[in-house]
């Protein structure tokens, strides 16, 4: 089955949060959904680094044009000194109006697997129908420490100390307390102890999970 209907990925503004894989979770689904003939932006809120080979509109003059052209293109204002955009000057209602889908990665995770957020975090679009938030099964095993991005943040959420092992009990606890998410996806399960982390961790929870391997192309409903 798509990895867009297993996500239940619909027509306007999807948020994706969390761990490590967000960005190739956003170009999956928009290669995806464009080889099926909708037109598709991916943008941020906060900040990312360009999608290599995709079209970019860096105004919204550029964006305007790249959208007669292309079915999936990104978007996003150049952060001054760096190679990073930022959120798209064009506002995220407009966004939507004129893309079938407009996926958005709403936090950064320092290449962590695991995430927990600042008070500041995440920046999601009042627009968006649905929040995904992505769990590095990688983490699990790990201290916390090395795990997860805003350790301290994470191991006061999950009732542990940062030298402890990120678990699919720690991680729950987590996202329980942030309560951000309306769906989990768990990437990087590469092996039967991922796949089996995950079904734990989905056992925990009262939202729809999936885990699955972006690398692979596989993906298992929990």
């Amino acid at each position: 089955m798509a990895l867009a209907k297993l996500l239940g990925i619909r027509p306007g503004v999807t948020a994706v949060i969390g761990g490590g894989g967000k960005t190739t979770l956003l170009r999956t689904l928009g290669e995806e959904l464009a080889a099926g003939g909708k037109q598709v932006l991916l943008c941020t809120t906060t900040k990312i680094l360009p999608f290599p080979g995709l079209p970019c509109a860096r105004t919204g003059e550029e964006l305007e044009a790249l959208r007669r052209e292309h079915r999936l293109l990104c978007a996003g204002t150049p952060v001054p000194g760096t190679e990073k955009l930022t959120a798209p000057e064009t506002p995220m209602a407009e966004l939507a109006a004129r893309f079938g889908y407009v996926l958005v990665e709403a936090d950064g995770a320092a290449r962590r697997p695991l995430k927990a957020h600042a008070p500041h975090e995440p920046v999601i679009p009042a627009e968006a129908n649905q929040t995904i938030c992505v769990v590095g099964a990688s983490g699990f095993g790990q201290p916390i420490a090395d795990a997860a991005h805003r350790p301290e943040r994470y191991a006061a959420l999950a009732g542990a100390a940062e030298t402890a092992e990120a678990t699919p009990e720690t991680e729950a606890a987590v996202l329980r307390a942030e309560a951000l998410h309306t769906r989990v996806y768990v990437n990087q399960v590469e092996t039967l102890w991922d796949l089996a982390d995950a079904k734990a961790l989905a056992a925990l929870l009262d939202c729809p999970v999936l885990a699955g391997s972006l690398q692979r192309g596989e993906y298992f409903p929990c």
